[in-house]
């Protein structure tokens, strides 16, 4: 592949997704010295764009979402949140906030010296 698109956030969160660009290369996957860009068309938008647009041009959507699952991944790294808590507190519950981010967007981790 020479792209991938993602439907990653900035407000999804401020830790590690202030800084998201429209476009960007990805350094984490990127092989054999070919380059791989990863763009995220939905950087500006908020949880409300996204429900606002998939409400006015009928977007089909996961029934979890209904269900108190605003942000699924997998499995077991995914549980509904409660009301009032910010849409990722459901996922990687276990970890700081500053480290909620899947092996798919590492890249927006910024190492610490700890790491």
């Amino acid at each position: 592949m020479d792209a991938w698109i993602t439907g990653q956030r900035r407000d999804q969160s401020l830790d590690t997704r202030d800084q998201l660009a429209f476009a960007e290369l990805d350094t984490a996957f990127s092989q054999d010295n070919k380059p791989l860009y990863k763009f995220n068309p939905l950087a500006n938008w908020s949880s409300e764009d996204v429900w606002n647009y998939i409400k006015m041009f009928d977007v089909p959507y996961n029934e979890l979402h209904s269900t108190g699952f605003i942000s699924i991944g997998c499995q077991p790294c995914t549980r509904p949140v409660l009301p009032n808590q910010h849409e990722r507190e459901g996922r990687w519950w276990w970890e700081e906030s500053e480290n909620k981010e899947c092996g798919l967007h590492v890249g927006n981790l910024i190492p610490t010296q700890n790491q």
